[in-house]
């Protein structure tokens, strides 16, 4: 009882603090991302197409993660139901949506993901498990790897860091290890190897208030450091900015640097990375089949404008492939550098600003 009294407490002064500080009454005021678009001689963002259908299954998680925008735990019962998987089963079905792109929380946690995977396996279509790696050594779950491998599941999964004590820091203690064992079960798989067209993309998220550095270079180093400690191989990385959102936000405010963090979120903003974001080519739906742009506007409740379906239930791939995309501060950290987004950096090297 006192868990839930204290994260209904931490969930209302967040809801709070996102709404005067991310949508505009923080002083000195901080501009609007759309304002920034404009100025930059682009137009606000609307979609162009349906590309990735990305479902939060539910906020179940084996983890409890700093920067965890999901605000993801053990604790949490949100799941998705079977009525619901099979609404997103019946859109790809009538859709031609090549990719479902499956996330939490831990996804391999809810009852209904294997069904997910084998129906959207069945219907050709391109299948990502947004993995944390250590879900794959828990009990109960420990046959993942094979089940992964058979059904051609391409494994997104977080290291934010080749070294032990950098990575226990932000995930907790002893998941290093974990993620080791189980990018090697991956390995032993065909997973990272060329030629096995069995993907697998490590993704890297910063520490405190830095933002990622190069992609082209980190995975040089990801690439190496890997291999000659640990005899691990990989197919690509991707670099994601932290947005100041549930749990990391949590943290700026704790270290009053959230104002420091939104000026520099803002100062990086670069124009090239507009017009490949992620949020104008998907759908999310969160996991009772609500519709959102992208995964960070479903987690501050920012839902389609109301003449838009708003849930899988009413899907209308002719409407919502040519909505207008809605913004708010945290859209920042998506375009400052070289661009973040659930596909790694935005821009390739020397794109940049």
């Amino acid at each position: 009882m006192q868990l839930s009294l204290l994260r209904q407490k931490s969930e209302l002064a967040n809801a709070a603090m996102q709404r005067e500080i991310l949508e505009g009454d923080a002083k000195p005021r901080q501009p609007y991302f759309h304002e920034k678009v404009r100025s930059s001689g682009l137009r606000n963002l609307r979609a162009t197409g349906i590309e990735v259908l990305q479902i939060n299954v539910g906020k179940l998680c084996n983890q409890t993660c700093t920067h965890c925008h999901v605000d993801a735990g053990p604790d949490r019962r949100e799941s998705m139901s079977r009525e619901t998987a099979e609404q997103i089963i019946d859109v790809l079905a009538n859709n031609d949506i090549p990719t479902l792109d499956i996330t939490g929380g831990a996804p391999e946690m809810n009852p209904n993901f294997r069904w997910l995977v084998e129906q959207a396996h069945k219907l050709g279509r391109r299948v990502i498990d947004r993995c944390n790696l250590t879900i794959l050594m828990a009990n109960g779950f420990k046959d993942l790897p094979e089940f992964l491998a058979q059904h051609d599941v391409e494994v997104v999964a977080s290291l934010p860091c080749y070294m032990e004590e950098n990575c226990d820091s932000q995930r907790g203690d002893g998941v290093f290890k974990r993620s080791i064992d189980a990018l090697r079960r991956l390995n032993a798989l065909g997973y990272g190897h060329p030629g096995s067209g069995r993907k697998l993309t490590l993704v890297y998220n910063p520490t405190g208030t830095s933002l990622p550095p190069s992609q082209h270079e980190l995975e040089a180093t990801y690439r190496g450091e890997l291999k000659s400690r640990y005899d691990i191989i990989f197919s690509d990385l991707h670099t994601i900015t932290n947005l100041p959102i549930s749990r990391f936000l949590d943290e700026l405010l704790l270290g009053d640097q959230l104002d420091e963090y939104m000026h520099k979120l803002i100062d990086s903003f670069n124009p090239l990375t507009v017009e490949g974001v992620m949020c104008r080519t998907m759908v999310s739906v969160d996991w009772q089949g609500n519709l959102f742009d992208c995964d960070f506007n479903q987690m501050l409740n920012m839902g389609l404008p109301a003449d838009l379906p708003q849930h899988i239930s009413d899907f209308d791939p002719a409407r919502l492939g040519d909505r207008v995309i809605q913004t708010g501060r945290h859209c920042f950290g998506c375009t400052a550098g070289c661009g973040s987004g659930c596909q790694g950096a935005v821009v390739k090297i020397g794109a940049a600003k």
